[in-house]
C-alpha cells in the first residue's frame, strides 16, 4: 500500500461509472434512435440473461426492475400468499420483510448470528410453525448465510428456500454462486451493489426452470410472452431497461477484477483490524469461504464515536441498519411482542460502514485504516 494519505473519501461514491460516461452516451443514443424503438425487455436483456445464465450455469435468469421486486416476483412464483409465513432476518433491509407482507404473508422475525450477522439457522429452526411456507435468508455486508444448513432444513421441513443475495453477485460458497443454493435467489443493481449500474434493476436466478417460467410471466402483467394481451396470471410491471441491459453487457467482462480489487481492499482493512478488538472493534475475518465483499462492515462499541472521528479526518461512513425490523414502525405489528432479538439488536447499535469501491486508490484505503487505528489506540487509553 502507498504510504501517501489524502482526505475526504466519500461513502457513495460519486464516479463509479466515470470511465464508461461514453459508451453510457452511445448506447442511450443507439437505443433511442434504433428502428426497433424498443426500450423494455428487448434483445439487449434478452442477451444480458443469457450472459448471466451462462456464467451462472442457472437454467433461467430473469431481469426484473429491482432486487425488491426480484424477491417480490419470486414469492409470488411460489403462490405465497395469506395464511402463510416466511422466516426472515430481524436484522437487513426493508423488503425481507415488505415483500412477504406485500403478498398477504406474515414475516416471522429471527436472530442472527452475533460474529456473520446473517441469519443463524438455529434460530430460523426455532421459528418454523405449521404455517410456514419459507425461510429467506439473505447475505449481509461481505458474508453469506449458512446456506448448506438452510438446505438441510428446507428439506426437512418440507419448505421453499428463497436466497435474498441481492448483494452477493460475485460470492461463492463451497463452489456454488450466491443466488444458487436455493429455489430462486436474486440480485441487485442499484449503483453501489458490486454489479451496480446507474439505474434500478435485478434479477432472479434459479435451477427450476418451471418457477423461472412463472416468474417471467408475472413481471409483465401475467403475459406468457409470445401472445400479447393474453394474461395468464395477475402480474406486476416489473421489465427491464434495454439501456441498461446493453450497457450491464459492456460492463460484465470487467467484473471480475473490480470484485478482485474489491477483496483486495478488505483483505487490507482487516489485516489492519484484526488486532483492534481490545478497543471494542470487531473486523470480518481475512478472505475465506462464503465471502462478497459488497460492503465492508466493522462493529465498534463506540460506533458513534468512531464515525465522528472518521469524518473529521475526511473519511465518509455509513450505518445500514440502525433499527433492527422488529422495531420498525411498518414491521412491529407483525412481530410478537416483547420480542427481543438480542444478536440483531447489538449488530444495529454497533455496525458501521466503511468506504468499499473498486477504483479507491491505495493511498486512501491507507488513509481509512490509519485513522480507525488512531482511534482504537485512543481509545486504549480513554476508560468509558
Amino acid at each position: 500500500m502507498s504510504t501517501t494519505t489524502t482526505r475526504d473519501i466519500p461513502f457513495f461514491a460519486p464516479d463509479l461509472f466515470e470511465d464508461d460516461r461514453d459508451v453510457l452516451l452511445e448506447t442511450v443514443h443507439e437505443i433511442g434512435t434504433g428502428a426497433a424503438q424498443k426500450f423494455i425487455l428487448g434483445e439487449h436483456t434478452a442477451r444480458f440473461e443469457h450472459a448471466l445464465r451462462d456464467r451462472l450455469a442457472a437454467a433461467d435468469v430473469v431481469a426484473c426492475s429491482s432486487g425488491t421486486s426480484a424477491l417480490t416476483l419470486v414469492l409470488a412464483a411460489m403462490d405465497v400468499g395469506p395464511g402463510d409465513q416466511v422466516v426472515v432476518p430481524a436484522f437487513g433491509c426493508a423488503p425481507l420483510a415488505s415483500t412477504v407482507i406485500g403478498c398477504g404473508a406474515q414475516p416471522v422475525f429471527a436472530d442472527i448470528d452475533p460474529v456473520a450477522l446473517t441469519m443463524d439457522p438455529a434460530a430460523a429452526e426455532a421459528a418454523v410453525t405449521g404455517r410456514t411456507r419459507a425461510l429467506m435468508p439473505a447475505h449481509v455486508f461481505s458474508v453469506m448465510a449458512d446456506m448448506p444448513r438452510y438446505r438441510e432444513l428446507t428439506r426437512q421441513y418440507g419448505l421453499r428456500l428463497v436466497e435474498d443475495s441481492a448483494l452477493a453477485q460475485g460470492g461463492t460458497l463451497q463452489g456454488r454462486p450466491a443466488g444458487l443454493w436455493g429455489d430462486a435467489g436474486v440480485y441487485s443493481f442499484v449503483q453501489v451493489k458490486t454489479f451496480g449500474m446507474p439505474g434500478e434493476g435485478g434479477v432472479v436466478v434459479t435451477g427450476d426452470a418451471e418457477l423461472a417460467t412463472r416468474t417471467r410471466m408475472l413481471r409483465n402483467h401475467g403475459q406468457d410472452g409470445e401472445h400479447r394481451f393474453l394474461h395468464h396470471r395477475i402480474g406486476h410491471n416489473s421489465r427491464f431497461d434495454e439501456v441498461m441491459a446493453a450497457f450491464q453487457l459492456h460492463r460484465l467482462e470487467g467484473l471480475e477484477d473490480r470484485l478482485a480489487r474489491r477483496a483486495e481492499i478488505s483483505a487490507y482493512y482487516s489485516t489492519r483490524f484484526a488486532p483492534l478488538a481490545d478497543a471494542g472493534i470487531t473486523a470480518p475475518p481475512v478472505g475465506g469461504d462464503g465471502r462478497c465483499h459488497y460492503v465492508y462492515t466493522l462493529l465498534a462499541e463506540r460506533r458513534d464515536e468512531l464515525r465522528a472521528h472518521l469524518a473529521a479526518h475526511g473519511v465518509h461512513t455509513h450505518v445500514y441498519y440502525p433499527r433492527t425490523l422488529p422495531e420498525q414502525p411498518a414491521f412491529a405489528p407483525y412481530a410478537p411482542p416483547g420480542g427481543r432479538w438480542p444478536n440483531a439488536e447489538s449488530a444495529a447499535r454497533r455496525n458501521l460502514s466503511l468506504p468499499l469501491y473498486p477504483h479507491l486508490s491505495d493511498a486512501r484505503v491507507e488513509h481509512v485504516a490509519d485513522t480507525v487505528c488512531a482511534f482504537a489506540h485512543r481509545t486504549r487509553r480513554t476508560p468509558r
